[in-house]
This record gives C-alpha cells, sequence and structure tokens, in this order.
C-alpha cells in the first residue's frame, strides 16, 4: 500500500519527515561488477528513476505477491540500455504468477517492444546469479512459502512471520539482516516490531535494518529512538555498503567494491 495511504489523516501519512514517505518494498544490490534487483514493486520505474540505475543484470523474486511483481514490464528498458534479455530468477510457482500477470511476455507472434525476459528456476538451494551466489532462506507468510536471500555477509528477508532452526542457521554469522517489521499490533503474515527484535536477538547481526513497514509502526523518528543501538528503521534510498576493510557502514552513494541499496522500504 505505501506509505501515505490514500485518504488517511494519521499523523504518519501526514508527516513532513521523507523518512515517513514510503515506497513498496525493493532492494537494489551492486555486488562483484553486478547490478541486480529483487523484487519489482508497482513503484519500480519510479525508483530505478530516483537513483538513476542505467545498468540492470537480473531480477529475483522473493514471491508473487502484486506489490513486488506488478513493475516487471519496466524491464523493457534496460533490454534497450543494456542490450539484453533480462534473466528472471523465480521459483516455479513464481513463474506460473508471471506468466499469468503478463501473458503478453509470452505470447507469439512476438509483439514489437514488450519485455524481453529470460526465466530461470531457483529452489531452496544456492544458485549463481550472473556469477553472484545467492543463498535461499526460505521464511513463511502466514502459509506461503517466500525465499529471503543472503549474500555474502548480507541477508534480505521480507514478508515473513515464521523463519525455521534450519533456515536461520543460514543466516547466522552475517554482518547485515534486512527484516520486515510490519507494526507493533500482531499480524497474520508479518512480523511485529517486538518480533523482529526477537529474531535479530536470536541471530545476532552486527546490524539490523527493518523493512516493510506500514503507517501503523509510527512515526520513524520516534519509532528510532526506541530501538537498539544496532538496530535501524529502513527508509526510502537507504544506502548500506561493505567491503573487506568497513565491516558496515552507511554511504550516500556506493564507492565500496561491494554495496547494498536498499530502493524503497514500505507497508
Amino acid at each position: 500500500m505505501g506509505v501515505p495511504i490514500i485518504g488517511c489523516p494519521c499523523p504518519v501519512c501526514q508527516s513532513s519527515d521523507p523518512r515517513d514517505k514510503r515506497l513498496r518494498t525493493s532492494i537494489l544490490l551492486e555486488t562483484q561488477g553486478k547490478t541486480i534487483v529483487i523484487d519489482t514493486g508497482p513503484d519500480f520505474r519510479q525508483q530505478m528513476l530516483r537513483h538513476d540505475v542505467r545498468t540492470l543484470d537480473a531480477v529475483v523474486f522473493t514471491h508473487e505477491h502484486k506489490d513486488h511483481l506488478a513493475g516487471l514490464d519496466e524491464v523493457r528498458a534496460y533490454n534497450f540500455l543494456n542490450e539484453m534479455v533480462m534473466p528472471v530468477y523465480a521459483t516455479p510457482r513464481v513463474q506460473q504468477a508471471i506468466r499469468r500477470e503478463f501473458a503478453y511476455i509470452f505470447e507469439e507472434p512476438k509483439y514489437p517492444g514488450i519485455p524481453q525476459i529470460e526465466l530461470v528456476s531457483f529452489g531452496n538451494a544456492p544458485f549463481d546469479v550472473q556469477g553472484v551466489e545467492f543463498l535461499p532462506v526460505e521464511v513463511f507468510h502466514h502459509q506461503l512459502q517466500v525465499f529471503g536471500f543472503r549474500v555474502g555477509d548480507f541477508v534480505y528477508i521480507t514478508d515473513a512471520n515464521r523463519i525455521e532452526e534450519e533456515e536461520r542457521r543460514k543466516i547466522r554469522g552475517c554482518k547485515v539482516l534486512v527484516l520486515n517489521a510490519l507494526r507493533r499490533e500482531k499480524h497474520i503474515s508479518h512480523f511485529t516490531l517486538n518480533e523482529a527484535l526477537d529474531v535479530v536477538r536470536d541471530l545476532r547481526p552486527e546490524k539490523a535494518y527493518f523493512t516493510h513497514i506500514s503507517h501503523q509502526m509510527g512515526l520513524h523518528e520516534e519509532v528510532q529512538g526506541e530501538l537498539p543501538g544496532n538496530v535501524f528503521i529502513g527508509f526510502d534510498g537507504l544506502v548500506v555498503t561493505q567491503s573487506e576493510n568497513e565491516s558496515e557502514s552507511e554511504k550516500d552513494s556506493e564507492s565500496e567494491n561491494e554495496s547494498e541499496k536498499e530502493n524503497e522500504s514500505e507497508n
């Protein structure tokens, strides 16, 4: 839904703090010379324009919900810019949704100008994305299987309210954990703020960032003031960089040889 919510008069939706303005959740990884996006929500075009992203090597999907999938059509710009068919990594179930929601992409004969994508399957085993190793982390969004990913010492998980111990072992030892925390009140398919904090205490990353945040969480500045020193509320345009000589830091631009940029964090 994003923040502000259409027509909502609450203090968060009416806030003038830019950190309280949230587009749909997505993340841009820049690592090993590759640029990879995880999830293309309805705001994908706006996000890529805002950050002037001129190269995209691959798209990886966590799951098929509309707020993570709807912007896929916009990869056509990179077909022309980069003169390539876009590799799209997704589970077989998510591929079914892509074929259903974007049927025109797969129709024959091909209509000129449609997105050109190549679907690549993965399951719950390490896989290669254009030379970058992804370790999938299975989580559950109520009863729906969703995948988070570990890339090096960086872990990204969204849309979850349960992570089994076997999967938690894949996360332990990471330096940076991005994790969903929707609101304070109990939710059927998302971690609450306290539940997300419990996960951080269990997994003990060096730093954690909460994403997929709704207007029901509260004002960014106030919520941030309640958190431990190594836990942060994500915001649109947040940049996190990592390098061999620097465990983790926040930057205004990517100057290190490996970086993770969280394009947007949202409800």
